[in-house]
């Protein structure tokens, strides 16, 4: 007996318009994406950029005062380019104000984008940036703390989503030798920020300063590393000259290291 062969099946069109106000329904919830602008980084991105309603974390490659410094700056250019849009502001909250104002703004967050807040202690920080978040009327909440486990990055993460709002976490050393990475937590990204020396210039002066920037860590995604040149006056990374004016061949990542997530 021959089987009579079936048609394919096809959805009608009420199917399709609710298929496409489910997918609508979950993009307006994801919330924006910020891309970093820079070839490499997005493409290895889950996403092609930062979630703008997900937890983000940083740490610095080392407890030394100039990977602080670049773990802040890191932190301070992903705010900017949230709070880019007029009449619009990043939350800065922490423990104890050791921030050098000057310095944001030379990575593009002007006095005019950033609010401040001091908590008395890292849960009670983390509380009020649970409701900075669920507010939804900031560009982005960026606090720093020593101590946040995996229930308290749950809690900011349904925060973030629930009000559309990114979250930078950024997680100070607690003990010398001992990456903050290393606890666990349901961020979407973990990044981790070191310095390297800056380039050469034609003339006498200092250039640019450059940053490995690691992905420790994120959803969907591998875990990768580039060397990449500091934030500008507006926030942006840049692949150092050498590498963006070189031709790369097909296959080649010269300036991508590859590893395993943490």
């Amino acid at each position: 007996m021959t089987a009579v062969p079936t048609a394919p099946y096809r959805p009608s069109a009420e199917q399709l318009a609710t298929l496409r106000e489910a997918v609508a329904r979950v993009a307006a919830a994801r919330g924006p994406v910020l891309p970093f602008g820079i070839g490499p980084l997005d493409h290895l991105l889950a996403g092609g950029g930062l979630d703008g309603a997900g937890l983000h974390e940083v740490a610095g490659a080392s407890a030394s005062w100039s990977d602080d410094a670049a773990a802040t700056l890191f932190a301070a250019g992903i705010a900017a380019r949230f709070a880019a849009s007029p009449g619009v502001s990043a939350l800065w909250a922490l423990t104890r104000f050791d921030l050098y104002a000057p310095g944001l703004e030379q990575a593009g967050l002007a006095p005019g984008h950033i609010l401040y807040a001091q908590g008395t202690s890292d849960r009670d920080l983390l509380a009020m940036c649970e409701d900075a978040l669920r507010d939804g009327s900031l560009a982005c909440v960026v606090a720093e703390v020593k101590a946040a486990d995996q229930t308290a990055t749950r809690r900011l993460q349904l925060a973030a989503s629930e009000g559309n709002t990114p979250m930078i976490l950024y997680r100070r050393y607690r003990r010398y030798g001992q990456c903050p990475l290393a606890d666990p937590s349901l961020a979407m990204t973990r990044w981790r920020i070191g310095t390297l020396s800056s380039g050469r210039l034609a003339s006498p002066g200092v250039g640019r300063g450059r940053w490995n920037v690691e992905l420790v860590r994120q959803r969907g995604g591998p875990p990768f590393s580039l060397e990449l040149e500091a934030c500008d006056d507006q926030g942006r990374l840049a692949l150092p000259a050498a590498t963006a004016d070189r031709a790369v061949a097909p296959g080649r990542t010269d300036t991508v290291a590859f590893g395993h997530a943490a």
